[in-house]
Parts: C-alpha cells; structure tokens; sequence
C-alpha cells in the first residue's frame, strides 16, 4: 500500500529481511533525530563561510578586474540563493517525512541499479570538493606552522594528509558530531571575517572600488552564468537534501524548513562570497589563504584567522561533502559506516584539488562546478517530478528497500531523460544547470508516460494502469 508520508511515523517502517541495504541506510526514527532548528540553521552558516564560497568570489576578478559588479554580484547571488532554498525545502521532504537517505531515495526514480549510477554522479563531485576545501585548509595550516617555525618549515602537502587524517576520524563519530562543530565554528569564522572586512575597507577601498565595484560588469551570460555557477556549487548539496532533513526533528513546515535554508545561506554565503571578491580585487590573488596572508600583515592575526580557516574547512565537509559520499560508498559495497567513511576521506587524499585553483585565477574551480550540475541539475529534477507529480507525495516506503520488488531493476526512463538533459546542458555550459533541469524533468514525464508501458517503475503513480 502506498503511504502518505505527510501523515506517516518512521518508527512503522518494516525492512524485508532479505534487504542487501546496510541499516545505516534504514529510514530514521523519529526518536532517533536530534537536530533542532537552531542546530540546523548553524549548520548551513557553518557550510555557507568556507574558503570555497571565497574562492568562489574570487573567481569574479579575472586578470584583475571583475567579469560583474557589485550589484550585479549581489542579483545573482540572491537570484540563486532564492532558487536554491525552494529546490532544497521541495526535494528534503521525502527524507523529513520518511527518514530515508538520498541513496535510498534515488531508487524511486532510477531503481536499485540505476540508483549506482546516479549516485556515483552525486559521490565523485563531493570527494573532490573534500580533497579541494582540505587542500586549501592545509594551506591555512602551512601558513600556521611557518610562523610558529620562524619559516622553518614549508610544505602544504603535509599540512594537506595531517588535516585529512583528522577529518576522517572526526567523521567516524558520524552526524551527532557536526552538531557542535558547526554552532562553534561558524560564529567564530564569522567574527574573524568581520575582522577581515573591516581591514579591505580601510586599507584597501581604492582598489576594490577600481577592480570591482565600479567595474561594468555584464548583466547577460556572465550574470546568469554566475547564477548558474552559484547554484551549481549547492546543486551536489540540495540534490541530497534528505541526508540531511531525516536527521532534522518532526514538526516543522515546508515554509520553516525553507526559511532555515535561506537566511543562514544568505547571511554566510553572501558575506563570503563579498571577502572572497575584495580579497582578489585587493590583491590579484585568487587563493584566499595566500590573499589573507598579505591583507593581514600581522602574524599574530595570521596564525588567528588561520586557524578558524581550518576549523571551517573541518565544518563544511563533515556537513556537505562526508556523509553523502560515504552513503553512496555503504550502498556500493556493504560496509559498514567507519571502514566506508575512512575510505571517503582516503579518497579526497588523491582528488587532485590543487589542480582548480592557482594563485593568478580561480576559473578551473567555476568549470568543475559548470561541469558536474550539468548532471545534477537532471537528477533533482527527475527526483522532484517523480515525487510531486507522478506520485502525487506517496510511496511505499519499505518497498524501496526490497531487493526483488518495482523498484529492483533499472528504470531506462530516468536514465535517457538524465543523459538527455546532460547532453542538452553541455551544448551551453555556462547555462548547464538550469538547462538540465528543465530538459530533464520534461523528457522524464513525456517518456514515463508514453514509452515502456508494462515497467514495473509505474506502479503507484499517475500512469499505472
């Protein structure tokens, strides 16, 4: 029978017995989730200050001067900010209301076979993005131990493997872990950023105005594809929404639950992306590590900031770029949550992430982004049309983990329609996601409905006969 899950309770769900399905995957208890709102909201803060949302900003100045202005920046940055907490309050329902992981989610759609490949396209960006926001703390922690060794000792990848090991055993203490780390973290980053503010606004005013708010800038491609890069750098993120609401408590309404992602988002997201634009503007630096080192010129505030930049790096991937790999890493290959969670953090060791960004420009790290949502962008709107209109927000939850039933095989209608819309993507790639998404969800409903009329993945929806 097919459950409503705006009226159903996690603690009834039955698991076949047979389930291949690690009981990490289970759906979460209601008595289980211990996230409030507040945690949440700290959360998102905590994801939204990293040095990639500055580097991001940094991308803007390009040879020294901006591709957009300051008020096109700040359009763009809402524009996307706004579009970004809807797709995350629609797509997180199904993990808030059932308790179920992305993984586990993904196999309405795709199936259980289908669901390796999809997930893989969720797991591969989140790794490099583990490896490229460690890269960047080893650098902040280089900057430490040169001043602590009077210029001694010089070696980022050191830094890099030290500040990945101890990633990976924070993480082996799951969720519950991120829970303090972020509340902490993301109000002392926070004030370490004001700090810096105020320094790029005495010192450096001139020159930020010349490179970049006084600068023409574009309100054509360069302005949406900038949106476009905005929200491909969340799309890994909303597309795994319900990793993260299945540990948000019961209770709250789809509006809250929106709201706790766009304000904190906005707030965090906003001001870094502002420091990440000033710091290049100001420098011509695009690493905001090496950009701070010479906008702070006081070792004592170095060593300071720099180690509040390490303790965002710890927060924002053991929010955003830990658990949904991992997932995907328990799914593939049975292990339980520690040995696969090593494995993830292991496999950031050898990402390559110093491959995006070098000291001139910051563009490789846009392209990466432009490249992976031109996938992503298919799969959330695969997801969201599944759940919304092919089956009107009810599914039978425990079938989804049932090895031999509808949702066992490979459904070929989610799999063209997401290489439809990716190949439509990569034929603007500065567009990819929106492109994506659209041509996507069109071709997933058109197909669902007239092609493969005896799939077993149309069973509880608008087309079962």
């Amino acid at each position: 029978m097919a459950l409503n899950i705006e009226n159903y309770d996690t603690n009834d769900t039955h698991i076949p017995h047979d389930s291949n399905i690690d009981e990490s995957l289970y759906p979460k208890k209601t008595s289980e989730r211990s996230v409030g709102p507040i945690d949440y909201a700290f959360m998102w803060i905590g994801d939204g200050v990293n040095l990639g949302n500055m580097t991001l900003g940094a991308s803007l100045i390009v040879a020294g001067l901006a591709t957009l202005n300051i008020w096109q920046t700040f359009a763009a940055a809402i524009i996307a900010i706004g579009i970004i907490s809807t797709v995350f309050a629609l797509n997180d329902r199904v993990g808030y209301r059932t308790g179920i992981p992305y993984v586990v989610q993904l196999r309405m759609s795709f199936g259980a076979k289908g669901s390796i490949i999809s997930s893989l396209l969720r797991g591969i960006p989140a790794i490099v993005w583990y490896g490229f926001q460690s890269w960047i703390g080893g650098t902040a922690l280089n900057e430490i131990m040169k001043i602590a060794t009077d210029g001694s000792f010089d070696n980022i990848a050191i830094c890099f493997v030290v500040l990945q090991l101890v990633q990976i055993v924070l993480s082996w203490y799951g969720f519950h872990a991120i829970k303090w780390v972020e509340s902490l973290i993301s109000i002392i980053i926070m004030l370490a950023l004001i700090y810096v503010f105020v320094i790029l606004i005495k010192d450096y005013s001139g020159a930020i105005s010349a490179n970049w708010m006084d600068q023409k800038g574009s309100w054509g491609l360069p302005f949406f594809g900038f949106i476009m890069v905005f929200m491909g750098n969340y799309a890994a993120i909303f597309l795994s929404a319900a990793d993260y609401s299945r540990e948000l408590k019961p209770g709250m309404s789809n509006t809250k639950r929106g709201a706790l992602y766009f304000f904190p988002i906005l707030i965090a997201y906003g001001f870094v992306l502002t420091i990440g634009a000033m710091l290049a503007a100001a420098t011509g630096i695009s690493n905001p590590v090496k950009a701070f080192a010479i906008v702070v010129d006081n070792s004592f505030i170095t060593v300071f900031v720099s180690a509040f930049i390490v303790m965002g790096v710890i927060a924002v991937n053991m929010v955003a770029n830990i658990i949904a790999p991992t997932y995907v890493v328990t799914l593939l290959t049975k292990l339980k949550y520690k040995p696969a969670v090593t494995i993830v953090g292991l496999l950031g060791l050898v990402s390559f992430p110093w491959v995006l960004v070098q000291d001139s420009s910051s563009e490789g790290l846009g392209l990466f982004i432009l490249i992976y949502s031109a996938f992503l962008g298919p799969i959330v709107s695969i997801l969201l049309v599944e759940y919304y209109i092919l089956r009107k927000q009810k599914v039978n939850v425990a079938e989804l983990y049932n090895d031999n039933g509808a949702f066992s095989g490979l459904n070929p209608a989610a799999m063209i329609s997401l290489f439809v819309g990716a190949g439509a993507a990569f034929l603007l790639v500065d567009l990819a996601w929106i492109i994506g998404f659209v041509v996507a969800g069109i071709a997933y409903y058109l197909i669902t409905k007239y092609a493969y009329k005896d799939s077993a993945f149309k069973k509880g929806t608008i087309f079962e006969k």
